[in-house]
């Protein structure tokens, strides 16, 4: 088995990794957001 490999291996996992992070924070902070628009909108009116 190869280190290089292995290296490169890791450092593709790890971007991955970042990704799924990114992502999954940015969704959060979408549906933070959104809950705060709609707030306004659960009294009934509609």
């Amino acid at each position: 088995m190869n280190m290089e490999h292995v290296g490169i291996a890791l450092e593709i996992m790890g971007k991955g990794m970042g990704g799924i992070f990114a992502a999954t924070i940015i969704i959060m902070a979408a549906v933070m957001v959104l809950g705060r628009i709609t707030k306004d909108h659960k009294d009934g009116k509609e």
